[in-house]
């Protein structure tokens, strides 16, 4: 081979080389911008499956807050009810729908309350539309029976559901347990107060059913059993699609709720293409420049040098990016400013050397010494040097700036101090700004405590008096309860208040409820806590008195209350009746004191009684009496006696009075007195009046049946009775006939007053063909004027005014009197207590109509009755 070849061969090969390593930077950065593309590609689909992720669990949180809220809040409203029956466990359906009622007018999603004592439902609001609930047994219920004995098993709120409902429909079912105390301070299960919830208003009410929702919603866990329960909303593709999810917090339990956007989830991120687009865009500027860079790596090698010494200068600009650069002679004085620093101190960009005063006279001459004697410092030690300070340029302007530097000998031994600027006027003003947000803040926080503070005051204290109120007195017991200590009670209740608001109005009320407050304060000790808990109710917690010292304190404010009080003019005279109780258990106390307010009113008010053992002691026996009833009307135990009346001149039969009787199982047959005052209590003679009447009802037409003519049967009917707005539709289902039937107003007081529902009731009664009658006349109860008004077919002189006709002239003047006023009026007059046959005599000759005692008849059963009837033995007698 030539020596030319082997130059052509060299030449060759060198350029191949060249080529080969220009293009391999190219080809690294095509490789690594591939790979950083596949990479974005995967984040960006990543990012955005967690965005969309991100938007539906948002929605979904809204719509689970909405859920929880609704459902709480309907629960929420019914505890209230639940107090209420552990203080009035025997509540009837009228008074549970008295306060049912005032939960609906609250913004809820309740369909209806009902109370189930014993676990058999009989309370129900509203009744309309919810009757088929009625006497619905939860253990007979295959639906319901699991989550009501769950509930009372565990003494915990129970949400069942979705249920469908006896009534139509379907619900939530909030079942919660009740437990009332017992005398022996212990507690029984009372039954289930069950609150349903409309699914229909709960799904809308949380958006579930919001058209211009756009995801698809699923919820599992029916009976708030959470994910391990069944779906009862949604469709099986929420959950079959990868859904987000979120728990559903409820008072017992929990939901799952799922979604999905509609439609699925995105396959492809909306940004995707153009991602791609501008990585490639991206890609294309990197490459191309590196492959024009590749062939001219050549000259590159040429220029290497000059590029070098270029490239540093530009990283120590880059570096030293909006930052002066300063060098200061120590020996001269002499300063050094590149162009940065002039422009921090407004100087011009020229180049020329600035001397110590350019320096000296820019700075703020209220930092001028620190700034001097700073850089002094650390001259003289020959340290790094650190400072702060303002700069005043001639518009004016105050710049904030910030310098460091350090000490440096050059070769020549010379000193100097070469150092850095830069402006940091944006970051002290950004500072100020924050420290002046920060006191604002700190101010407003100090508002919202003292806010706060009269909040929190303003719930705890009646607006009126300015004392404490009934919440405040529940968070003082719960402590007391829980440190044990001794805590006496006293419970106080104002005499005549409501004659004083009903006559001079609620400003008057209002003047003597503070007058009132004010004689509570003056007789207490700074120790003693007064509180205001209802109407014309106070209360006191007093630690450290005895008995002794507590029945003294009582008398004091006993006697200061009833003295006169002014008001405008008219004299306001009201008294206190108190209840005093003491002991360890503070939640208890107002109940002990309560009851023993309950023995001073009924003891004829104006004085206090302490809660003891003999209370206590009625309370258990009233208790077991009460629980006794309630038994025994369940166990259809109360039946009818009837005592035969009779024509005072012919002595034939001419009707019967139908009279309550317990057939008790272990003490046998009770007259009324024995049972009547806790029946009324329980409010439950309404309803043996109502066993009574339909008993008689039944008697009435087998006599009838048998050929026993009985012209007619009287009943006894309560003022409860008359109060009832269903007694006239309950009458007309009986089909009553006419002339038949007698009701004995026992309770004619309520004649005198102005009660539109009484007067209305007993109008249709008397429509209906029964007759009426006023039972007990003579003992001060029924006024002439109440004889006109009500127009009675009969009236009964009361015994006590009987008895004595056979020895007093001036009382068989009294009763002759009054079968005169009878006969003027056209009212038949009955004469009860006959007992001998002298008071059949004179009776007659006064003119009595009918007759009624023992000396004919006793009381007795149906059956005895009928043997009674058919004998005639009473003419013998007679």
């Amino acid at each position: 081979m030539s020596r030319s070849g082997r130059t052509d061969f060299d030449f060759d090969g060198a350029r191949k080389a060249v080529f080969s390593t220009a293009n391999l930077p190219a080809a690294i950065a095509l490789a690594v911008l591939v790979i950083c593309a596949v990479l974005a590609d995967l984040q960006n689909t990543k990012v955005s499956d967690q965005l969309a992720r991100a938007e539906v669990q948002a929605k979904v949180n809204i719509i689970r807050a909405k859920l929880e809220g609704n459902v709480n809040g309907n629960l929420q409203l019914v505890q209230g009810l639940v107090s209420a029956i552990v203080t009035e466990p025997y509540m009837g359906q009228q008074r549970f729908a008295s306060l049912a009622s005032n939960l609906f007018r609250q913004r809820s999603q309740l369909r209806n309350i009902a109370g189930a004592p014993d676990l058999v439902i009989s309370l129900m609001y509203p009744m309309e539309g919810n009757q088929k609930a009625i006497g619905l047994d939860y253990r007979k219920s295959e639906a319901q029976r699991t989550a009501a004995l769950r509930a009372r098993d565990l003494g915990v709120l129970v949400l069942a559901g979705p249920v469908n409902l006896a009534q139509g429909g379907r619900g939530f079912v909030g079942r919660i347990p009740v437990f009332v105390p017992t005398a022996g301070g212990g507690s029984r299960f009372w039954g289930i107060l069950s609150a349903v919830i409309d699914v229909d208003q709960l799904y809308a009410a949380s958006g579930l059913n919001d058209p211009g929702i756009d995801i698809d919603v699923a919820l599992t866990g029916t009976d708030a059993l959470g994910g391990g329960g069944k779906k009862f909303f949604g469709g099986d593709n929420v959950l079959a699609g990868k859904p987000v999810s979120a728990d559903v917090q409820l008072p017992s339990g929990s939901w799952l709720i799922s979604a999905i956007p509609k439609g699925g989830w995105p396959a492809i991120p909306n940004n995707a293409w153009m991602l791609r687009g501008l990585i490639a865009f991206a890609g294309a500027l990197v490459v191309l420049p590196i492959l024009v860079a590749g062939r001219l790596f050549g000259e590159r090698q040429k220029n290497y040098a000059e590029l070098r010494r270029l490239s540093g200068r530009l990283e120590l600009a880059l570096e030293a990016s909006g930052i002066g650069v300063w060098e200061h002679d120590l020996a001269t004085k002499e300063l050094l400013w590149d162009d940065r620093v002039n422009q921090i101190y407004g100087k011009p960009a020229d180049g020329k050397p600035r001397g110590y005063e350019d320096w000296a006279m820019a700075i703020h001459p209220e930092d001028f010494d620190r700034a001097r004697q700073e850089f002094d410092a650390a001259a003289e030690r020959e340290g790094p040097y650190s400072s702060q300070y303002r700069v005043l340029l001639a518009d004016g302007t105050t710049r904030h700036v910030r310098t460091r530097a350090a000490f440096f000998q050059d070769i020549g031994g010379t000193p100097k101090m070469i150092g850095a600027e830069w402006d940091v006027t944006s970051d002290v003003l950004l500072n100020e700004t924050l420290i002046r947000e920060r006191q604002l803040s700190e101010s407003k926080n100090a508002e919202l405590k003292v806010a706060k503070a009269h909040v929190e005051h303003v719930a705890l204290h009646d607006p009126l008096t300015g004392l404490p109120n009934r919440r405040y007195l529940d968070e003082l017991l719960a402590e007391k309860s829980v440190t044990g200590t001794r805590t006496a009670l006293l419970h106080l209740d104002l005499d005549r208040f409501k004659q004083i608001n009903d006559t001079l109005g609620h400003a008057a009320g209002d003047a003597m409820l503070v007058h009132a407050s004010k004689v509570i304060k003056v007789n207490t000790g700074p120790g003693d806590f007064v509180a205001r808990i209802g109407g014309d109710e106070f209360v006191v917690v007093s630690h450290g008195r005895d008995d002794k010292q507590l029945s003294a304190l009582g008398d004091r404010i006993i006697t200061q209350m009833r003295r006169p009080v002014d008001f405008q003019g008219n004299p306001c005279r009201f008294g206190v009746s108190i209840g005093i109780a003491a002991g360890t258990d503070a939640k208890q106390l107002l109940v002990n004191a309560d009851l023993a307010l309950y023995r001073a009113k009924g003891s004829g008010r104006n004085r206090h009684e302490f809660f003891d053992e003999e209370l206590q002691s009625e309370i258990v026996r009233t208790k077991q009496i009460a629980d006794e009833i309630l038994g025994g009307l369940e166990r259809a135990e109360f039946t009818t006696y009837y005592q035969p009346q009779f024509d005072a001149r012919t002595l034939e039969i001419v009707g019967v009075e139908a009279l309550s009787r317990w057939k008790h199982p272990e003490r046998g047959i009770l007259a009324p007195q024995s049972y009547l005052k806790v029946a009324e209590e329980l409010n439950v003679v309404a309803i043996i009046d109502r066993a009574v009447l339909e008993q008689a009802l039944e008697s009435f037409d087998q006599w009838s049946n048998s050929g026993l003519k009985i012209p007619h049967v009287s009943v006894n009917v309560s003022a409860k009775r008359l109060e009832d707005k269903d007694l006239i539709d309950g009458l007309r289902k009986l089909a009553i006939r006419k002339g038949t039937v007698s009701f004995e107003l026992v309770e004619s007081i309520f004649l005198d007053e102005n009660d539109d529902l009484v007067t209305w009731n007993l109008e249709h009664i008397k429509e209906l063909g029964i007759d009426i009658e006023i039972d007990d006349f003579g003992t001060g109860h029924a006024s002439i004027v109440s004889l006109l008004k009500l127009q009675p077919r009969r009236l009964k002189i009361d015994r006590q005014l009987i008895t004595p006709v056979t020895q007093s002239i001036p009382q068989r003047q009294l009763v002759s009197s009054i079968i005169e006023i009878g006969k003027s009026l056209g009212i038949e007059v009955i004469a009860e207590g006959v007992e001998t046959n002298d008071h059949a005599r004179i009776l007659k000759e006064l003119g009595c109509d009918i007759l009624q005692g023992y000396v004919f008849g006793r009381p007795m059963d149906a059956k005895a009755f009928t043997a009674f009837a058919q004998s005639r033995k009473w003419l013998a007698v007679g």
